[in-house]
């Protein structure tokens, strides 16, 4: 549910990423041959947007040392594809991998077209055209935040909604007709939280294990994520047993995918092995996605269980590009949206990245140098159904990327503050927040991992 309020802290998506090609050879040196390509890529964010200003971001790749000359940001309001002979920022500091420009003097409710730029010794290389719009008044974002379901105790209680008990709760999802399912890791059960607020027991015991069964009879070993099918299966990420589950609406679990064996295997049935599996996805043909977070992989099982690598390499790392030759550190979550692209939450690169349907790998937002301003921790994902994301940083924050405006927002929480206090905006605190969903009013439920409780968070706008 939204309603008009005041302001918050905000970035906005300018989703750009591009490769420039160098025509032609150079020397630097008898004998010395520069490199054809060089690779300028846009940190597709911007920060602090105000009527008049704006902080842009980037960064480049595979640039020869003292090759850059300037760098920086054209923009303009009346020409579509803006050069350096439009206003632009210049930056010379030697040997740029991360940077940032600040675009100020801009026009209050006015649309500008930018771009990023790169000269060297052969030219000046642009990226992919930007275009963004001020307000007249800042948009503004923020989170009501409140308590759903726990006492805050960890237990195993079944009851109500402020009886009922958790302990460390974790992967959440949401299905048809409303009702929640927590993967309640440290009680090693499935937990169902009905529309009428009744806290029940889905699947599994106390007792950690690995047991195909009906409800209580099952036994998972601390379950994590979670993902719904199209037909009201759930999907469970059973990391301590390196396998994903599958329940039926009437309880029944099996083995979807995984030999309960660590290790890393492309295949079908008993050959397949994962490494500590955590978020899930369906796209729209029925293909589950999922963040094979120890072996630094995105997963794609098809509907009839064949299981193979989409994107990621062994070992961890940073890059973007063709998604087998790109890296990720430790992904913790997968969301894709209607156009069947795959986000994904980069734990340890504090990143949020995007992988296209034709399988190219960019970076939305943040980077493995900043935990500060941008994202720090994100373990969460979960698209609403008007096509806005949530995000869940484990340090302590909630965000929104609002479609429309191609805007994150920090919406609910404070980095790195720790506590239980519900609240509106940076008042509100967390200890922990991990899985994430949302309803079909708009509401976002948040598992508070190490408060042991579901919070809700309404999210309001102001235009």
């Amino acid at each position: 549910m939204r309603s008009l309020l005041q302001d918050s802290r905000f970035f906005l998506i300018l989703l750009a990423s591009a490769t420039f090609l160098l025509s032609g050879c150079t020397k630097s040196s008898p004998g010395t041959q520069l490199p054809l390509t060089a690779t300028l890529y846009i940190s597709p964010v911007v920060t602090g947007l105000t009527q008049n200003s704006v902080q842009t971001t980037g960064y480049v790749v595979n640039f020869v040392t003292g090759s850059i000359s300037a760098y920086g940001v054209c923009y303009s309001t009346s020409n579509q594809t803006p050069t350096i002979a439009d206003t632009r920022t210049i930056q010379t500091r030697a040997n740029v991998l991360h940077f940032y420009d600040v675009l100020t003097g801009l026009q209050p409710n006015t649309t500008y077209y930018a771009r990023n730029y790169a000269t060297t010794e052969t030219g000046t290389y642009y990226s992919d055209v930007m275009q963004f719009k001020t307000s007249t008044s800042t948009y503004s974002a923020v989170g009501d935040v409140t308590t759903y379901a726990g006492t805050g105790t960890a237990g195993s209680a079944d009851g109500t909604l402020t009886t009922a008990t958790f302990s460390a709760p974790q992967g959440m999802v949401a299905d048809a007709q409303g009702n929640l399912y927590v993967s309640d890791s440290f009680n090693n059960q499935i937990r169902k939280i009905s529309t009428g607020g009744q806290v029940t027991i889905f699947a599994g015991s106390t007792a950690p294990g690995y047991t195909e069964g009906t409800g209580t009879a099952a036994r998972f070993y601390s379950p994590q994520n979670l993902a719904i099918d199209a037909t009201g299966n759930i999907y469970v990420s059973d990391v301590g047993n390196n396998v994903i589950r599958k329940i039926t609406p009437a309880g029944v679990v099996s083995t979807f995918a995984g030999n309960g064996k660590p290790g890393f295997a492309d295949g079908s049935g008993s050959t397949v092995r994962f490494y500590n599996p955590a978020g899930m996805a369906f796209d729209g043909s029925g293909n589950m996605f999922v963040a094979d977070r120890s072996n630094n992989r995105i997963r794609k099982i098809t509907p009839t269980g064949v299981v193979s690598t989409y994107a990621g390499q062994a070992s961890g790392g940073f890059n973007d590009g063709e998604a087998l030759a790109c890296r990720f550190n430790n992904p913790t979550a997968v969301a894709i949206d209607a156009q069947n692209n795959v986000y994904v939450a980069d734990k340890t690169n504090n990143a949020l990245r995007y992988i296209t349907a034709a399988g190219v790998v960019y970076t939305v937002a943040g980077n493995p140098g900043n935990r500060t301003e941008l994202l720090s921790l994100p373990v969460g994902l979960a698209f609403d159904k008007t096509g806005n994301l949530f995000i869940s940083d484990e340090s302590g924050r909630i965000f929104e990327m609002v479609a429309a405006k191609k805007a994150i927002y920090s919406i609910a929480g404070e980095l790195n503050k720790t506590g239980f206090v519900n609240d509106r905006g940076t008042a509100a605190s967390f200890a922990a927040p991990t899985g994430i969903t949302t309803d079909a009013a708009g509401n976002v439920y948040v598992a508070d991992q190490n408060n042991n409780v579901i919070r809700k968070v309404v999210v309001s706008i102001t235009q």
